[in-house]
């Protein structure tokens, strides 16, 4: 069954678990402690620690292990935060950084502190001089991820990380995505990982501090991991996770280039087989092996059950696949379709067979959810004699409110207008994005006594 879905979790490298298993007979000893077992513990540790930080870029005493990488990103930023509090309360992210930067401003803001959410493009990038503007005499700490984990696209690291120097400002990376695919430039100040990201065992989270940044670790004191990390080791993942960083490194240039050329044939043959639909996020500067697309008139939830029957693993960035209901915050900030997601990511040594065969199924899929929900036929509508029309969705959850102002778009006149009356959060991000595919205008949301009252004027 193919897995396309490495984005979220790798399958264990096989250097990962040798190594894995090696150290559960010889790392089982504490490290601290100076009898032959924990010194055998001590030097799996130690050159555990050299192998992460030479794939880093750091140091290794600058390098520390962590039970995750989300406890990595929370750990930084609060350390981080606390370390300069004398320059101010201010922390700079991008609207599209992983959920744990985003819950570390939320804990920020409600002790008192102030964040600044940096705007991205349709792609998902951020502009650095955006950024830039982002930056205040009392910031404390900037946040930009490496790669985006929902559509791929890099972020301009290197501009970021200089413009931060010049500011005085350290720069907090989450290279979760990216780490096994090859170093990051130069300039940051603090970064974060996660092994699972790369084939490593789950668990282990990397966190590095260059020397000179300032940081104070919180929480009760620990004596392990520099104090930045409490709690025992666990030593045997911790040197699953370092050497299988090594290995998947040490093969990531051919393989990069090898999953790229896959990703752009599911970039391109999807936009040609499967109608109405919108490839997001920058079709050059991107992870190799990740792609996101959106297909109108789909229920997210249904479209990854069906292929899931049909034996591919994928995930999805729509509202309907969330226990929040509401839509991916990467796909808001983005201001592209939600409705539909469907994100590929594919693991190394994934064969061109599964993605042909992937290909092949996808149309069938989306066309079948599509007939079951009632989606309306692409071809544009005759227009109609309405000036205006009011579509009561009040209750349902897209795509529906999208296909019913699809349905009836074809009833008004040119230049009259369609109002749709919806509770879901995804209508506020789906009807602007149709009618941006649609070529029809979004003349914006209005307050009703349930809900809110989206306003459509037919342009054609």
């Amino acid at each position: 069954m193919p897995y396309f879905d490495a984005a979220s979790a790798a399958p264990l490298h096989p250097v990962a678990r040798q190594a894995l298993l090696a150290a559960l007979d010889e790392g089982w000893a504490d490290p601290a402690r100076l009898y032959r077992e924990g010194r055998r513990a001590r030097l799996l540790l130690d050159a555990a620690r050299e192998a992460a930080a030479e794939a880093v870029g750091c140091r290794p005493d600058e390098l520390v292990f962590t039970s995750s990488g989300t406890t990595a990103v929370h750990a930084g930023i609060a350390g981080a935060l606390s370390g300069r509090r004398r320059v101010g309360r201010h922390l700079a992210h991008s609207a599209v950084e992983h959920s744990s930067v985003l819950h570390s401003a939320a804990a920020h803001e409600a002790a008192g502190g102030s964040c600044t959410e940096v705007p991205v493009d349709r792609s998902g990038a951020v502009d650095p001089a955006a950024y830039a503007a982002a930056l205040r005499a009392d910031t404390a700490l900037a946040c930009l991820q490496s790669a985006n984990h929902e559509v791929g696209t890099e972020q301009p690291v290197a501009e970021v990380a200089a413009l931060c120097a010049g500011a005085g400002v350290p720069l907090l990376v989450d290279a979760a995505q990216s780490l096994g695919w090859g170093p990051l430039p130069a300039g940051w100040s603090l970064l974060t990982a996660s092994a699972h990201k790369w084939g490593g065992p789950a668990g282990v989270g990397l966190l590095a501090v260059r020397k000179g940044t300032r940081f104070s670790p919180q929480g009760p004191a620990g004596e392990r991991e520099s104090g930045r990390a409490p709690g025992f080791e666990n030593l045997p993942a911790i040197v699953a996770a370092a050497a299988s960083l090594r290995a998947v490194r040490d093969g990531a240039a051919a393989e990069a280039v090898r999953l790229r050329a896959l990703v752009d044939r599911i970039r391109s043959v999807v936009a040609e087989r499967v109608p109405d639909v919108e490839v997001v996020g920058d079709p050059v500067r991107r992870l190799p092996h990740l792609v996101t697309f959106s297909c109108l008139y789909v229920d997210g939830e249904t479209l990854l059950h069906e292929l899931d029957r049909r034996e591919f693993s994928v995930s999805s960035g729509s509202s309907c696949t969330s226990s929040t209901l509401t839509p991916s915050h990467v796909l808001k900030a983005m201001g592209v379709l939600s409705e539909g997601n469907v994100r590929v990511s594919l693991p190394p040594g994934t064969a061109g067979a599964d993605v042909d065969r992937f290909l092949e199924v996808l149309p069938g899929v989306v066309a079948e959810v599509r007939e079951r929900l009632g989606a309306p036929a692409s071809a544009p509508p005759s227009p109609g004699p309405a000036d205006s029309l009011v579509v009561d969705a009040l209750g349902r959850r897209c795509p529906i409110p999208v296909i019913e102002l699809a349905k009836v778009i074809g009833e008004v006149a040119v230049g009259a207008t369609v109002t749709v009356l919806a509770d879901d959060e995804a209508a506020r991000l789906d009807i602007p994005a149709w009618c941006e595919m649609r070529g029809q205008e979004y003349v914006g949301e209005e307050p009703a006594d349930r809900g809110s009252a989206y306003v459509v004027r037919r342009l054609s």
